[in-house]
């Protein structure tokens, strides 16, 4: 039998050898595979609670936003010259109020929208075009 430091190696051995790399090379991507796996499913749930969570405090904010209008429009009917029972002035001042802000808010949005369309890629778009050209000099 060859000793352990031998380089040379019979056929047999080196078929051994090879099926062992091959098995543990095998074992090792389906640890890494498993690995990953466990790891997209802690961070989805992680995501998912976080979703929750915000879900919950987008509905707590709603409520508040109501009940600062609701309070609001009171105090525009209160603020107003109007007689004690037209309080509705109040509610349409605070609408007057919200529709301009939303009105500005659309134009804004637009002129973004406008000045980021399209969306093209132009830095990468030079870059290539300059290693186009000096590939083909």
């Amino acid at each position: 039998m060859p000793p352990e430091n031998d380089p040379t190696g019979s056929p047999a051995q080196i078929s051994a050898a090879v099926q062992e790399i091959a098995e543990r090379a095998q074992l090792l991507i389906r640890e890494e595979i498993e690995l990953a796996k466990v790891e997209v499913t802690a961070k989805v749930r992680k995501l998912v609670r976080g979703a929750a969570i915000g879900g919950a405090a987008a509905v707590f904010i709603i409520g508040a936003l109501v009940c600062i209008l609701n309070g609001l429009s009171w105090l525009a009917w209160w603020a107003l010259p109007v007689g004690d029972t037209q309080y509705f002035w109040g509610f349409f001042l605070v609408a007057l109020i919200l529709l301009v802000l939303a009105a500005l808010g659309g134009w804004f949005a637009a002129k973004l929208f406008k000045a980021g369309a399209p969306p093209t890629p132009d830095l990468a778009i030079e870059e290539a075009q300059r290693i186009k050209e000096t590939v083909s000099r």
